[in-house]
């Protein structure tokens, strides 16, 4: 099974960021890529976003959002709940294992094949193998600090490889 992801998006003051790592780790203790990007813009670059899981299948979820937004003008909200809906419903994709972060300018949503759609409360969401300690850093430093959200991004990417196995510091970053 490949492993090894950690996400990180952050929404704040109209800015939206999401950051990946680049590991991708075998069976739990063989590591088979430093730097793999996890993290895209789709949609006339005015949606950043990122995956935790299989790659095959998080290729397949990025291009199913990418159709989503097109046929809902770029509306990220519109196309997530559809996407989400295919995902748990349609027999091909039901089957996937991946999760998706995406953000716009207005909104920062969590997706599943379990068809939820969540924008976090606090505009900070992480997923993946590192993602409750990424999670945890950036709500500190986005709670304590008045740095920039990449910034935050990318501190809280680098506390999850300091404590995670499953993380790295090949970090990329996309910024709207």
């Amino acid at each position: 099974m490949i492993e090894g992801t950690t996400i990180v998006a952050v929404h704040r003051d109209g800015r939206a960021v999401v950051a990946g790592d680049g590991q991708v780790t075998w069976g739990g203790n063989t590591i088979l890529k430093h730097r793999a990007r996890k993290v895209r813009r789709l949609y006339q670059d005015q949606v950043v976003a990122g995956f935790a899981g299989s790659v095959a299948d998080a290729f397949t979820l990025f291009e199913n959002l990418e159709g989503k937004l097109q046929s809902h003008s770029g509306n990220l909200l519109r196309a997530a709940v559809a996407l989400a809906r295919d995902w748990r419903t349609d027999r091909a994709l039901r089957r996937l294992e991946a999760l998706l972060v995406a953000a716009d300018g207005r909104h920062l949503l969590v997706l599943s094949g379990s068809g939820e759609v969540i924008e976090p409360d606090d505009g900070i969401a992480a997923v993946g193998s590192g993602g409750p300690y990424a999670l945890a850093a950036a709500r500190a430093l986005a709670g304590f600090t008045d740095l920039p959200p990449r910034r935050i991004a990318e501190e809280a990417l680098r506390v999850a490889a300091s404590i995670c196995v499953y993380t790295n510091e090949n970090i990329t970053i996309e910024e709207l």
